[in-house]
């Protein structure tokens, strides 16, 4: 199996596991692996330092062995000289034996109960001009550290001392157990932190996932308990302020959507009223005028042919008015500027406003369907706003080609409004509008921008994107 394959499972496996397994872990592998470290090398720089002890130690005895048993030697005082190495054996618990050879190499006197065994009475030799010579010899008690010194430069033997490891060894298993402990302790230590610093961290991020779940199931109104106020509070703080702006939006949606069903409502009344009131009877009076010329002198019906043509003139012109409301023709047929510039004719027919209308950039430019409806609804909605709330005399309407975007204009002379304040009110017809509007804007990938204040007129400013001109 390939090793980045092995590495992928890994890191799927790894992202499985809970953060607070993932802490845990790491901090018992971060105490472990240091424990180990630091056991390892206490261990072993105490073994380093308690050989060298046991080794000066050694030379220290046989040397003082070697410098009292001098004239014990020299008079053949076995006694006295078995009872000093004795001694010495029973003060220095290191101290696995004690030999001393003559100038030929035989043993004089020893401490061993079994006896002196041949290959360790020749296992070390010292010159007679050294001060001493160390062998470490393998037993089956353990490593033995042999030291030979001469007694009198070697005329009159040699002093031999055997310091036994068992002593360096308990101390060295000792401090290493005591490490372990620690170690131990240390992992238990830092498992019960890491248990408490995961329930203090994961804790907030739980309620965060139930808060999310909440939201995705529909829940606005759920909000996440803010703990602390380090980065997972301002996250909890941000998700709050996202929870609350997705349901005022969602509320604005409810409304839009009430309000444009509404509007639906309203505009096929008038509709069919229009063409019940007027195009009907319009019609009617037709239908009535063409029978009645069927009775008419010839003289009179010159006059009532007139009459009815110019009744079927205003009832045509009141049709197209009403399919110019409903769908501009233009809007399909010549494009966004001519559309607009057909609107702002009508505008000004029927409020009375005067309206500067200016186009630049966008001469033989046609943008996409969508982003020429969206546009033409925003201008048609801000014309609307400046006449029924502004109360405004004059009207400008730009639309120009800026780089890449195409940017719409409507700025009126009005009263003017709190933006800020409209926005934040609880409800609003105006507010619906300009919400409307940031729709329409969003659905082209494009921005929209309002500024205001009262008694100084309003400005709108729609900025779309030209990816969709064709």
């Amino acid at each position: 199996m390939k090793a980045s394959s092995l590495w992928r499972r890994w890191l799927i496996w790894a992202g499985s596991v809970p953060i607070r397994v993932k802490i845990m872990g790491i901090v018992l592998g971060t105490i472990v692996l240091l424990g180990t470290e630091m056991t390892w090398e206490v261990r072993m720089n105490l073994i380093d330092t308690l050989n060298a002890q046991l080794e000066q130690r050694g030379v220290s005895v046989a040397r003082d062995v070697a410098a009292r048993a001098t004239d014990l030697i020299l008079t053949n005082n076995a006694y006295a000289l078995y009872e000093l190495l004795r001694d010495t054996v029973e003060n220095n618990e290191d101290i696995r034996y004690i030999i001393v050879l003559d100038q030929q190499g035989n043993v004089l006197v020893h401490t061993l109960d079994q006896g002196v065994p041949r290959d360790l009475a020749t296992a070390n030799t010292v010159e007679p001009q050294d001060r001493f010579h160390l062998e470490v010899l393998d037993t089956n008690e353990g490593l033995i550290r042999d030291i030979a010194v001469p007694v009198f430069e070697g005329r009159a033997g040699v002093v031999r001392v055997g310091m036994s490891d068992r002593g360096l060894r308990s101390a060295v298993t000792l401090a290493t157990e005591r490490l372990l402990i620690a170690t131990a302790l240390a992992s238990i230590l830092g498992l019960v932190a890491a248990f408490l610093l995961t329930a203090i961290l994961t804790r907030p991020v739980r309620e965060l996932v139930e808060a999310t779940k909440a939201v995705a199931r529909g829940d606005l109104r759920h909000q996440a308990r803010i703990w602390v106020r380090d980065e997972i509070g301002q996250l909890g703080e941000a998700f709050n302020a996202m929870t609350m702006e997705l349901g005022e939006k969602e509320k604005l949606h409810a409304q839009l959507l009430a309000k444009v069903m509404s509007a639906q409502e309203e505009e096929r009344k008038r509709i069919a009223r229009e063409l019940h009131d007027e195009t009907s009877q319009s019609l009617t009076s037709l239908i009535v005028g063409l029978k009645a010329l069927e009775h008419c002198d010839p003289a009179e019906v010159a006059g009532a042919a007139a009459e009815l043509r110019a009744l079927t003139s205003r009832t045509l012109d009141a049709v197209h008015d009403l399919a110019l409301e409903l769908r501009p023709s233009g809007l399909d047929d010549l494009g966004l500027v001519a559309a607009v510039e057909q609107h702002v004719r009508a505008y000004c027919r029927r409020y009375g406003c005067e309206v500067d209308f200016q186009a630049t950039g966008l001469d033989g430019v046609r943008l996409s369907h969508e982003t020429e409806l969206a546009i033409y609804r925003i201008v048609q909605e801000a014309l609307t706003n400046a006449a029924k709330y502004a109360e405004a005399r004059t009207v400008s309407v730009t639309i120009e080609r800026r780089g890449s975007a195409v940017l719409a204009i409507v700025e009126d002379d009005g009263k003017g409004f709190d933006v800020k304040g409209l926005l934040d009110s609880r409800s609003s017809e105006k507010k619906l509008g300009i919400f409307g509007m940031q729709e329409r804007a969003a659905l082209i990938g494009g921005k929209l921008t309002v500024e205001s204040e009262p008694g100084v007129g309003t400005t709108v400013f729609v900025e779309a994107p030209l990816e969709r001109e064709r």
